[in-house]
């Protein structure tokens, strides 16, 4: 797709549309692990593995934000007509995979217990917990190349492929994750296995995809190496995305220890609302993808006008998605929650959460895509700089300042306790999404300023 041509709202639903069912799916596959311990695993299951993406996300964030890099200096320099130069950057970013999926698998298989003491889990879950995250970080090679795979695909507009291959490692993952837990019993250690299993598939399917594709983005396995250039291209853009990432998670993995202090019950329905908001955020996170990519396609090829509508449709585009779809699912969301567990405390808690999450769940769609303008535009650390200040720093503010205090002057309540403490979410949202959008604005008039100066606008 040539995103620097033509009418841009079509291209986007276009670009949009299979990263959005593409989400759906994957967090249906993620969905199916938590339903099927939930069902049909041992009592303390359905916590185990509803609380461990936070310390997953904390881990591996960092590098996966490697890919985000990726995508921008593939699409820049692809956007530009540079094909050298987008063949460097493809061999690099798997080069990159590789290495970063052996690194984080290998710390994650040995912190996992600790880390996961760290955040007060309880006795009666952490040898659970523990266990499903050594494996899943066991298959994080597999996981790495997928999603550095995926991310060249969409650099140079190709959402398709990427879809195609989840589609048919997901199916893989629903049917392994059965027949692990219901008819050989494994429990736990069945859906990890699962998940890992269906990421090998995606990843062999995408490795193929690259060797048989046209153009400089055909990957040619005794190419793979590291140019030091695109690396340092890469870094400047992802790494800055990955540290904001992996800090992001802090302030959930301390949110997160917060809910594990009201038990097992607590942990179990917060965690399927948090699946169940995960839809709406896959949802919005396909119009950041769409705003990184478009505007870097066109900040490569220097049509710095097009930016100024691709970031007003894509702001149009998130709010309308996050409203709708935050509206919608709470209008089902005892329905929903029930999917996941028929314990009636759990489905109280997981109300609560998404009481105060998807009422407001836009303004998170507004604050991501005004970040992936930011970095289209070639400026990853300051919304890094934002993020930490704006949602970690808030979040971690509130929680020992505001949520302490209320929670000891209302006792033992979980359901007001933990309302006050999500409500650190929509608010730091809001925050960041207000001085991202200012910066954007200020840095944007600059561009323009200079191309002007230089005849090129």
């Amino acid at each position: 797709m040539d995103m620097t041509k033509g009418s841009i709202f079509p291209k986007i639903i276009r670009f949009t549309i299979p990263l959005l069912i593409m989400g759906t799916l994957q967090l249906l596959y993620n969905a199916a692990d938590i339903v099927v311990v939930g069902r049909w695993g041992s009592d303390a299951s359905l916590a185990a593995v509803s609380s461990t993406g936070a310390l997953i996300n904390l881990i591996v964030n960092v590098f996966m934000g490697l890919s985000v890099g990726t995508s921008v200096v593939v699409a820049r320099h692809y956007g530009a007509g540079s094909s050298k130069d987008v063949s460097e950057a493809v061999h690099t970013s798997i080069a990159v995979a590789i290495v970063c999926g052996i690194v984080v698998g290998i710390f994650g298989v040995i912190t996992a217990r600790n880390i996961l003491e760290l955040m007060d889990s309880p006795e009666n879950v952490i040898g659970l917990s523990s266990l499903y995250v050594r494996i899943y970080f066991a298959g994080m090679p597999f996981n790495m190349l997928y999603n550095f795979g995926a991310a060249v695909l969409r650099a140079v507009g190709d959402t398709k492929r990427p879809l195609y291959y989840l589609t048919v490692s997901g199916i893989i993952n629903v049917v392994l994750n059965l027949v692990f837990v219901i008819v050989f019993s494994m429990d736990v250690a069945g859906v990890a296995l699962a998940t890992i299993i269906s990421q090998a598939v995606s990843a062999v399917l995408i490795v193929i995809s690259l060797m048989h594709s046209d153009g400089p983005i055909r990957l040619e396995i005794k190419k793979i190496r590291i140019h030091k250039d695109k690396l340092l291209n890469i870094i400047s853009v992802g790494l800055p995305a990955g540290i904001q990432g992996s800090i992001f998670s802090v302030s959930n993995v301390i949110i997160q220890s917060s809910v594990n202090f009201f038990g097992d019950a607590a942990m179990a329905g917060s965690g399927a609302g948090a699946n169940i908001e995960g839809f709406v955020y896959m949802a919005m996170n396909s119009v950041y993808q769409a705003a990184i990519t478009f505007t870097s396609q066109n900040y490569g090829a220097r049509s710095y006008k097009r930016i100024k509508v691709i970031a007003l449709e894509c702001m149009g585009i998130v709010t309308a998605i996050g409203l709708s779809m935050g509206l919608l699912f709470m209008q089902f969301d005892t329905q929903l929650l029930s999917i996941y567990t028929d314990k009636s405390e759990e489905i109280a808690f997981g109300i609560v959460r998404m009481s105060v999450i998807l009422y407001t769940y836009f303004l998170c769609g507004m604050m991501d895509t005004m970040v992936g303008l930011l970095r289209g535009i070639g400026h990853s650390v300051l919304p890094t700089i934002v993020t930490i200040a704006c949602v970690c720093g808030f979040r971690i503010l509130w929680i020992y300042t505001y949520f302490a205090s209320y929670k000891q002057s209302v006792g033992f309540d979980p359901e007001k306790s933990l309302t006050v403490l999500f409500l650190s979410y929509p608010i730091s949202w809001g925050l960041a999404a207000i001085v991202h959008t200012v910066l954007f604005v200020i840095m944007f008039g600059k561009i323009l300023k200079k191309a002007k100066a230089e005849g090129a606008c």
